[in-house]
């Protein structure tokens, strides 16, 4: 999402870190460059004159200028302004009561019924009992949504699909829960196409009927600024707690993210990607800033690997990798888990100064496709022993996943130098020489 900005942010910052010293002249020359930055990305024009003006004083200041690098110190506070422009700190999310209530609100289409199930299944992870609410009354399609939703992550739905009031429907739900010991209930809310007087009424009333503990607003990243002016009308007749970014994987400009928290004053408390399940993050303005800048972001890229890596699994492929006994089967077990962990090109740009490198690469999970097509087609013994594998074993296992026998070649060939490099690293650790190294 933010690659344009990114690409604007760093050439406007590079210019000044070619200067042997920060002036006023070179300052005043990147700030105007990092506002048009800002406002072509969709910010605010408001909010993108005063984080640059915060900037340039910053910037101008006495240690800055006698410094030895001022070119990385200007980055240091673009990056500091950029954290606090999105709200400084990450904001959790209240979940004290008996049960404590999730109320879900926004415009159809922001992706608040997908939302829902995804908090759901992150709240089951952390040992929590949820029940998810379908109180969407006019769309019997979010019903149904839902309750696949519930059915994918193990989490029980409550429905009544003949009431047409909402209001009924989160307070029956609510005396359910209490019955049956679940201790978080999420209920996901009627969504129109524009913000309209009946339906600002009927979620004001449902809130005022069960006191939710958290009020969520959820905003498609995708609309950029009409994405802020929607959330500040809502803010107004609801008060929400906090904001949750849809859609961060498309291709929208990044203004709302930046914009949202000083327009609103509410925090943004979640970020999601994608249809995944798995594909929610808690949002730490600080790790969203150094990703901006293409500092990448490994800490949110190994707490995604831990979600998604069985420990079991990893111990066991760790000790097929130390015997060199590493085949197909563990191959495609560890393909599976990295598509747990969301948009391949996306985790790709968390890792540092990849960002730049793939900005113009078209990857998707679909990519893993035509590599699962050629292990499925493998006997097991192919998988096992994958040197066994000749010309006519080829023709077959082209044949039935629906590729050629270059491609099959290909996937051999990578496989056979992986494989010879997990043999080295073995050899040198062996020897002692990777412990010297890693010193």
């Amino acid at each position: 999402m933010f690659e344009n900005l990114q690409d604007k942010l760093n050439k406007a910052i590079k210019t000044l870190k070619g200067q042997g010293r920060i002036t006023e002249i070179n300052v005043a020359a990147t700030i105007k460059e990092v506002r048009r930055a800002l406002t072509d990305a969709d910010v605010n024009y408001k909010v993108a004159k005063d984080i640059t003006d915060r900037i340039r004083d910053k910037a101008l200041d006495r240690k800055v200028l006698i410094s030895v690098e001022p070119g990385q110190l200007f980055v240091k506070i673009v990056q500091e302004e950029l954290t606090e422009l999105m709200g400084g700190e990450a904001q959790g999310i209240n979940i004290k009561g008996d049960p404590a209530v999730m109320l879900i609100a926004g415009l159809q289409g922001s992706g608040k019924t997908t939302f829902s199930g995804k908090l759901a299944s992150y709240l089951k992870k952390q040992g929590r009992n949820v029940l998810l609410v379908a109180a969407d009354i006019y769309r019997p399609a979010a019903i149904d949504q839902l309750k696949v939703l519930g059915e994918q992550v193990g989490v029980d739905v409550y429905a009544e699909p003949d009431n047409k009031n909402a209001v009924q429907i989160a307070q029956n739900a609510i005396a359910q829960a209490r019955k049956t010991g679940k201790k978080v209930v999420i209920v996901d809310t009627a969504g129109r196409l524009a913000v309209d007087e009946a339906m600002m009424q009927e979620i004001e009333a449902v809130k005022r009927a069960i006191s939710p503990t958290e009020t969520l607003f959820v905003v498609d990243s995708m609309t950029g600024q009409d994405a802020v002016n929607t959330a500040k009308t809502f803010n107004e007749r609801l008060n929400f707690d906090g904001v949750v970014l849809t859609k961060l994987d498309g291709d929208a400009r990044g203004g709302a993210a930046l914009s949202i928290k000083t327009v609103v004053n509410k925090p943004i408390k979640f970020i999601s990607t994608g249809e995944k399940m798995e594909a929610l993050d808690v949002f730490y303005p600080d790790r969203m800033a150094s990703r901006i800048l293409g500092m990448g972001d490994v800490i949110s890229l190994v707490e995604r690997a831990q979600q998604a890596f069985d420990e079991d699994e990893a111990k066991r492929i760790n000790a097929k990798m130390r015997k060199n006994q590493f085949d197909f089967d563990d191959f495609l077990s560890q393909l599976q888990q990295i598509k747990k962990m969301g948009n391949v090109k996306d985790l790709l740009g968390m890792i540092p100064g990849m960002g730049k490198m793939i900005k113009d690469l078209d990857i998707d999970n679909d990519s893993f496709k035509p590599i699962e097509a050629i292990i499925s087609s493998m006997t097991p013994k192919e998988r096992q022993r994958p040197d066994i594998i000749d010309g006519s074993r080829k023709k077959r296992i082209a044949a039935g996943s629906g590729t050629n026998i270059q491609q099959v070649n290909n996937l051999l060939k990578q496989f056979d130098e992986m494989r010879k490099m997990m043999k080295k690293m073995n050899t040198m650790q062996a020897s002692g020489k990777l412990n010297k190294m890693m010193r």
